[in-house]
C-alpha cells in the first residue's frame, strides 16, 4: 500500500512543474546566444564613443524590438497570431514607447529604418518558408545587430564612419561565431562547414592583422582561430559552447574598447 502512496504524491508535483516551465518562457524566447549577439554591438559602441541620455532608451527599444521580432516570426512560422498576441502587444508597445524619445532626440536614426526593413523583410521569408536556421537568414540577423554600432554613433552625435573599425571587428566576430556555432551544434558532422568556419577564421585574423586594429584585437581572433579549429568534433553539450561564445564575446569587447575608447 505505501508504493501506490507513494507514487500518488510524488506525481502531483511533477505535473505541476509544466506550467511553471512555460509561464518562464512565455515571454522569454530560449535563444540565450541571441543576448550577446544584441548586447555586444550596442555595449561597445557606446564604450567608444561615450555614453548619451537617449543611449538608455534605446536600449530598451532594441531588447524590446527584438523580442517583438521573436514573436512575429513565430507567428509567421506558425499562422498562429493568436498564441503570440500578448507577447506582440506587450512588447510592440515597449519598443515604440522607448523609441519615440530616441526619434524626437536624434530623428537621423530613421535613416536605418529602410536597411533594417530590408533584413527584416529576409527573416519574414525564411520564417514563411520555416527555414529560420538559413545560414543567410543568420546573417541577416548579425548584419542588423551590427548596424547598431552606427545608430549608436549617430545617437552621439558621431559620423557612423568613424566607427567603421568597431562595425568590421565586432561584424567579423559574429560572422564567425554563426558558422563556429553551426560546427559544435546543428552541423556537427558537415565537413564542408567545418573547412568554411576554419578558413573563414583564418581570413578574419588575417584581415584583423592587415588593418592594424591592434595586438589585443588580433590576439582575440588567434583565440577565436584555435577555438574553430579544435573544438568541433569534441561533441560539447549546448551550453558549453554558449559559454565559449560569451568568453569570446567579453574577449571582443574589450578589446574594441582596450584599443579605441
Amino acid at each position: 500500500m505505501s508504493a501506490p502512496s507513494s507514487t500518488a504524491r510524488s506525481a502531483p508535483p511533477r505535473q505541476a512543474a509544466r506550467p511553471v516551465r512555460s509561464r518562464r518562457h512565455r515571454y522569454l524566447p530560449p535563444q540565450h546566444g541571441a543576448w550577446a549577439m544584441l548586447l555586444l554591438p550596442y555595449a561597445a559602441a557606446v564604450c567608444v564613443t561615450g555614453p548619451r541620455w537617449p543611449h538608455l532608451p534605446l536600449l530598451g527599444a532594441w531588447l524590446a524590438g527584438y523580442l517583438f521580432s521573436y514573436y512575429a516570426l513565430l507567428a509567421v512560422k506558425t499562422g498562429r497570431t493568436d498564441r503570440v498576441r500578448p507577447q506582440l502587444l506587450l512588447y510592440g508597445v515597449a519598443a515604440a514607447s522607448l523609441v519615440a524619445p530616441v526619434l524626437v532626440a536624434r530623428p537621423g536614426v530613421l535613416g536605418y529604418a529602410p536597411l533594417y526593413a530590408l533584413l527584416a523583410a529576409v527573416n519574414v521569408g525564411y520564417a514563411r518558408g520555416r527555414r529560420e536556421r538559413a545560414l543567410l537568414n543568420d546573417l541577416a540577423s548579425v548584419a542588423q545587430s551590427v548596424l547598431m554600432v552606427f545608430v549608436v554613433a549617430t545617437v552621439a552625435g558621431s559620423p557612423p564612419a568613424e566607427l567603421s573599425a568597431v562595425a568590421g571587428v565586432v561584424g567579423a566576430y559574429l560572422v564567425g561565431t554563426v558558422l563556429y556555432v553551426k560546427t559544435m551544434i546543428r552541423e556537427r558532422d558537415s565537413v564542408g562547414y567545418r573547412w568554411a568556419s576554419g578558413a573563414y577564421h583564418v581570413a578574419a585574423l588575417v584581415a584583423v592583422v592587415a588593418a592594424g586594429w591592434g595586438p589585443a584585437v588580433a590576439g582575440v581572433f588567434v583565440l577565436l582561430l584555435l577555438r574553430a579549429a579544435l573544438l568541433p568534433g569534441r561533441r560539447l553539450a549546448p551550453v558549453r559552447v554558449g559559454m565559449v561564445e560569451l568568453v569570446g564575446a567579453l574577449l571582443v569587447f574589450a578589446a574594441v574598447v582596450g584599443h579605441w575608447a
